[in-house]
């Protein structure tokens, strides 16, 4: 799929009032500065990678969720750093639970963990493809979630978790403003 219309379509999973993003580019990795790249270019879990660049555990917070009669889970969530309001990452999730285990889904759904450590707690085999990089400016919601001006520009990523070798989460994750390197 197009990664505009993957963006796009995980994006209409909540639709609004206010628009998320302004604008999106799909950018090759060599354009992505740093230190977006080595946050977003790579096929581990963000929870992990946001945690080892920020030097601190994440929490999440769940700003929207819907479970379909299908057993598709989907949910709008912040990451920040833990303990604090302090904002590192957005996400949109859409995950088929089909692919893991009752327990899995029920922690998932409880809200209380990020998805990268309860996959990792449940050692839940599994492998994460990177579909693309964004450059986006950011529209009044991701703004206000993300704790930046509207019109701002952050990176993010699309990306496919495979679960017990099925593709069984869709991702958009874009990490809050940062200093970029020269």
């Amino acid at each position: 799929m197009n990664p505009l219309d993957e963006l796009n379509s995980l994006t209409q999973l909540f639709p609004g009032e206010r628009r998320l993003i302004e604008k999106a580019e799909h950018v090759p990795s060599a354009l992505v500065p740093e230190p977006y790249k080595q946050l977003l270019d790579h096929d581990r879990h963000m929870t992990v990678t946001m945690e080892k660049y920020h030097g601190t555990s994440v929490d999440v917070a769940i700003i929207d969720r819907q479970l379909g009669d299908d057993d598709v889970y989907t949910r709008k969530i912040i990451l920040t750093k833990s303990g604090t309001n302090d904002v590192v990452q957005f996400g949109i999730v859409r995950f088929h639970f089909q692919y893991v285990t009752r327990e899995v889904r029920d922690e998932i759904i409880k809200g209380e963990t990020p998805l990268g450590r309860i996959l990792i707690n449940h050692n839940v085999l599994r492998h994460i493809d990177l579909g693309a990089l964004l450059r986006i400016t950011a529209g009044p919601e991701l703004a206000e979630h993300l704790q930046m001006p509207e019109g701002g520009v952050t990176y993010g990523r699309l990306a496919t978790i495979f679960c017990n070798r099925q593709p069984a989460v869709d991702l958009l994750e874009v990490s809050t403003p940062l200093s970029v390197s020269e």
